[in-house]
């Protein structure tokens, strides 16, 4: 895994094989975060990774400056990875949880700037995410939600629905609170 921008630029973190995690690609990752280079003070943003897999979007969030990243993940190999890189890197802005994403979004009480969710592209009530984070209203008032999937969905439809972006078989879901 290797940190595109930020404090942590250039830095490469070892994932371990038993992972079977589906990182966002390199390419996709860096297309995200220009666009959102544009729109984020990142010093001033809260931030929640959703099914955060290997941590390379909260990673990449801590990395350009944001304070305080709630990164949260359900298998126990990936969560033990989060921490052991978390570690690595000393990132004190990185708040790992080992929970169920829908278990998780039931009980926050929170409100982030930014919320990205990159659910595996098969899991079968994946594409409920996008309603329950917009029915909870999770994000903050001009907060950005993105949701990471495959062209099999189309979330256009839901309110606060802005775009979306398309790299490779990687889509992504803009949603602001404007």
């Amino acid at each position: 895994m290797r940190i595109i921008g930020g404090k942590y630029k250039s830095r490469r973190i070892q994932v371990p094989t038993n992972l079977k995690a589906r990182p966002t690609t390199d390419f996709a990752r860096e297309s995200l975060f220009n666009i959102l280079n544009n729109r984020i003070d990142w010093e001033e943003t809260t931030a929640l990774d959703l099914f955060s897999g290997t941590g390379s979007i909260a990673f990449e969030l801590i990395s350009r400056g944001c304070p305080f990243v709630t990164s949260v993940e359900m298998n126990q190999n990936h969560h033990n990875f989060i921490c052991k890189a978390q570690e690595i890197l000393g990132a004190k802005e990185l708040f790992p949880i080992k929970a169920d994403v829908f278990k998780y979004l039931q009980s926050v009480r929170e409100k982030f700037d930014l919320i990205f969710a990159d659910p595996p592209f098969d899991l079968p009530n994946g594409h409920t995410i996008p309603s329950i984070i917009l029915e909870k209203q999770l994000l903050k008032p001009e907060g950005i939600f993105i949701m990471e999937h495959s062209r099999d969905h189309n979330f256009s439809h839901l309110p606060l629905f802005k775009e979306e972006r398309k790299y490779g078989s990687v889509h992504f879901s803009f949603f602001e609170n404007q």
